[in-house]
C-alpha cells in the first residue's frame, strides 16, 4: 500500500525539481552568453562560462561536489585537445600541469592531518579530551558549541586551521556519540571557528602570513609619502576575536535554525535501540544517576535488597573521591549503600521517583559520573540466549553473580513467550535452556562475552570500539610536538612538517599503514585537487583581474568605506574559486592601488583583502568545509543556508572593527 502511495508523491518531487534546475540552468547560459559579448578575450569567456558551470552543479547538486569538481578539472585537460575548435590557441590550463592540485601544499597537508588526528585519537587522547568537554560543557547543544567553537578557534590562530578542525574530528565525533547529537549540528560551528580563528594572528592563514610580503614588494613602486608599514603578530587580533565570537553567538543563537540534522555513519545513538526493546518486550527503562546525600536512612543498606524491593538495577557505582565503575566487578548484591556514592540506575519511572521520594536523594538530570562509561558508543540494551549445555543452566541469575562475574545487568528474562520484568524477582528464577535475558551491559563486555560458550549473544549490531593503543602515546605525542615545532618555529614547507609527523606515527607503530590510507577522506582530497587547475586557469587568463577592474570600476567614486567593501567581497568572492592565496596575491596590489587613489590608508586595504580570503562559508571549497561534509553528511545546500548569513556577518564585523581599530 505504502509502495502505491509513495510512488506517485516521489515522481511528483522529481517534477517539481525538473523546472527549476531547467530554469536555473537556462539562467546560467544566459549570463555566460552576456558575458561572451563584453569580455576582452575568448580565454575569459570559457573560463567565466565554466565558472558558472561550476557554481550550478554545486549549487544544485546535479552530481556529487567531488565528481563536479573532478569532471570540471577534465573539461580544463581536454580545452587542450579541442582549442581549436573553442578558438583559442592553446588548452585553458597547461596539461602538464593539470594534476599538480594531486601534489599541492594543501592537498598533501590536509592528508598528513587526517593521518595525524587518527594517531592521536588511536592512543585514546581524543577519548579522553571528549569526555573532558563533556564533562565541563554537558550534554546541549548550547553548552558544547561555544567550548569546542572557542577551543578550536584559539589553535587555529597559530596553527593551520585545517589542521586544527581535523585534529577535532575525532573529538567531535566521539562528543556526538556520547551526547546523542548529530555530528551535523557540531561539526559545521566548529570548522566555521576553525577558519575565523585563522584571522586572530597574523600566522593564522596563509594569506596573513604572506601580507606582509607582499606589502613590501608593493612599496618599491609607492612614493615615499605612501610607504606602508608592516603589521605586527597581534595587530589584527581585535578583529579575529570579534569574529570569532560572533561566529560562536551565531550558532548558539541560530543554530537550531541553520544547521541540518543530518544522519551519518558518525554518528551513533541509543533511541532506535531502546525503540526495539519497548517494542518488542514492552520494556521502557529509562538510565539516570542518583546521589546518595549525607544522612540518608538508604547508607549502610545492601544494594540488593534495595534492588529488589523498588524493582531497579544499579549498572554503575562512583564512592565519594574515586572513579566511576562500570562492568564485572562494579557492583554486587552485597554492596553496602555509603553516603555520596554515585548510583547509575536502570528502571522504570515510577520505580525510580518511589525510591528518590522515600529516601529524599539527588536525582541528576543528566549523566555526569557516568557520561564516558554510560555513554550510548559504551553501554547500552543486549539480548543475550542461555544455550543447552551452558553451565548456568539450573542457577539463578543472584547465584552465579551475574553482574558481578559476567557484567550484565539482568532487566527482563522472556521464557515461553512471556516477558517477565525486574519486579518479577527474575533474579531468583533459575535459567533454562533458550531464556532470553534482556541486560545492559558494556559494549566491550558484550564483545567479550561473545566468545564463552555459556551464552549466546544475540545482538550483534552495537559500536565497537577500535582497538586503542595507549601505550603509544608518547610516540604519538613526541610525533606531533616535532611536526607542530617544524610549522611554528621554522621555514620548511607545511606538507612535509605534517608528513614527517604523519609518517613518524605509522614507523612508530601508532598507525598501521592501512588505518592511515582509511584515515584519509578521498573525498576531500579529490574536491581540492581537482578544483586547484580551475583557480589557476582564473588566475592566468587575465579571468580575476578583469573582474577585479570591472567591480572596482564602478565603485570607484563611492564613498571610501563602500570602495573598501567592494574590495572585501571581491576577496570573499575569489576565495570560492580559487585559492585563498592566489586571491591575496591578485587583490593586494590593487587594493593599495585603490586606496592610494581615493586617499585611504593603503595598508589597511592590503589587511582587508588578506582578511577577506577567510571569508569561505558559502560552498565547500575551503579544505576546512571539504574536510568536515563527508563525516556529517552536509550536502552543499546546508552550506548555503548557514554559510550565507555567515559571509554577510563576517563582512559587517569586519568592516566595522577595523574602521574602529584602524
Amino acid at each position: 500500500m505504502n509502495t502505491v502511495v509513495n510512488e506517485p508523491q516521489a515522481i511528483a518531487k522529481s517534477r517539481n525539481l525538473l523546472p527549476k534546475e531547467l530554469v536555473a540552468a537556462i539562467i546560467f547560459i544566459a549570463i555566460a552568453l552576456y558575458l561572451a559579448t563584453v569580455v576582452p578575450t575568448i580565454e575569459i569567456a570559457w573560463i567565466g562560462g565554466i565558472l558558472l558551470l561550476t557554481i550550478y552543479l554545486f549549487a544544485f547538486e546535479i552530481v556529487g561536489v567531488d565528481v563536479a569538481a573532478t569532471s570540471i578539472m577534465i573539461l580544463l585537460g581536454l580545452s587542450s585537445l579541442l582549442a581549436p575548435v573553442m578558438g583559442l590557441e592553446q588548452g585553458l590550463v597547461d596539461s602538464k600541469h593539470l594534476f599538480d592540485g594531486f601534489s599541492s601544499n594543501a592537498v598533501i597537508s590536509i592528508i598528513a592531518v587526517m593521518i595525524i588526528g587518527a594517531g592521536l585519537d588511536k592512543t585514546g587522547i581524543m577519548s579522553k579530551v571528549a569526555a573532558f568537554i563533556l564533562k565541563i560543557g554537558g550534554t546541549t547543544e548550547g553548552r558544547i558549541i561555544p567550548f569546542i567553537s572557542a577551543t578550536v578557534g584559539f589553535i587555529s590562530s597559530f596553527m593551520q586551521n585545517v589542521g586544527a578542525a581535523a585534529l577535532f574530528l575525532p573529538v567531535v565525533s566521539r562528543i556526538s556519540a556520547r551526547s546523542g547529537l548529530p555530528m551535523s549540528r557540531l561539526l559545521m560551528p566548529m570548522g566555521f571557528t576553525a577558519i575565523l580563528g585563522g584571522t586572530m594572528t597574523m600566522v593564522g592563514s596563509s594569506p596573513l602570513i604572506l601580507l606582509n610580503d607582499l606589502i613590501l614588494t608593493s612599496n618599491r613602486a609607492l612614493p615615499a609619502d605612501h610607504q606602508m608599514e608592516t603589521w605586527g603578530l597581534f595587530s589584527v587580533t581585535p578583529v579575529g576575536v570579534a569574529l570569532v565570537a560572533t561566529g560562536i553567538v551565531y550558532f548558539v543563537l541560530a543554530g537550531r535554525f541553520v544547521l541540518p540534522a543530518t544522519k551519518s555513519e558518525s554518528s551513533t545513538s541509543g533511541t532506535d535501540t531502546l525503540s526495539y526493546f519497548q517494542d518488542l518486550y514492552g520494556l521502557k527503562p529509562t538510565l539516570i544517576e542518583i546521589v546518595v546525600p549525607d544522612g540518608s536512612e538508604l547508607i549502610g543498606r545492601m544494594l540488593g535488597e534495595i534492588e529488589s524491593t523498588y524493582s531497579i538495577r544499579a549498572i554503575g557505582l562512583k564512592r565519594r573521591g574515586e572513579e566511576g565503575m562500570v562492568g564485572p566487578g562494579s557492583t554486587a548484591y552485597d554492596t553496602e549503600i555509603e553516603g555520596g556514592m554515585v548510583l547509575g540506575v536502570i528502571a522504570m519511572n515510577i520505580h525510580i521517583e518511589t525510591l528518590i521520594s522515600k529516601y529524599k536523594l539527588k536525582k541528576r538530570t543528566q549523566l555526569r559520573s557516568f557520561s564516558e562509561s554510560l555513554a550510548p558508543n559504551k553501554a547500552g540494551i543486549a539480548e543475550v540466549v542461555i544455550p543447552p549445555g551452558s553451565k548456568v543452566i539450573g542457577k539463578s541469575a543472584r547465584e552465579v553473580w551475574l553482574r558481578k562475574t559476567y557484567g550484565l545487568s539482568l532487566i527482563g528474562l522472556h521464557r515461553n513467550g512471556e516477558t517477565l520484568r525486574s519486579g518479577e524477582n527474575i533474579r531468583s528464577l533459575p535459567f533454562q535452556a533458550g531464556d532470553t535475558m534482556v541486560v545492559h551491559t558494556t559494549w566491550e563486555n558484550l564483545a567479550r562475552l561473545e566468545k564463552d560458550r555459556n551464552f549466546v549473544v544475540v545482538t550483534t549490531e552495537y559500536p565497537r570500539e577500535e582497538e586503542l593503543r595507549p601505550h603509544k602515546i608518547w610516540p604519538a605525542a613526541i610525533f606531533f610536538a616535532i611536526a607542530l615545532f617544524m610549522v611554528l618555529f621554522t621555514d620548511i614547507r607545511l606538507s612535509i612538517a605534517l608528513l614527517t609527523g604523519a609518517m613518524g606515527m605509522v614507523i612508530s607503530g601508532v598507525l598501521k599503514i592501512d588505518e592511515a590510507y582509511d584515515a584519509v577522506s578521498w573525498k576531500t582530497v579529490f574536491l581540492l585537487a581537482s578544483l586547484i587547475p580551475l583557480g589557476l586557469a582564473v588566475e592566468t587568463t587575465g579571468t580575476a583581474r578583469w573582474i577585479a577592474e570591472q567591480v572596482l570600476s564602478v565603485v570607484g567614486h563611492a564613498p571610501g568605506w563602500v570602495i573598501q567593501a567592494s574590495v572585501a567581497g571581491l576577496a570573499t568572492f575569489f576565495t570560492l574559486v580559487m585559492s585563498n592565496v592566489g586571491a591575496t596575491v591578485l587583490l593586494v596590489p590593487l587594493a593599495v592601488n585603490i586606496a592610494v587613489g581615493v586617499g585611504a590608508d593603503p595598508a589597511v586595504y592590503a589587511l582587508t583583502v588578506a582578511l577577506a580570503t577567510s571569508n569561505s562559508f558559502l560552498i565547500p571549497t575551503h579544505q576546512v568545509n571539504a574536510l568536515i561534509m563527508g563525516p556529517a553528511g552536509y550536502r552543499v545546500p546546508d552550506f548555503l543556508r548557514a554559510g550565507s548569513i555567515m559571509t554577510l556577518l563576517f563582512l559587517v564585523v569586519m568592516m566595522l572593527m577595523m574602521n574602529l581599530v584602524f
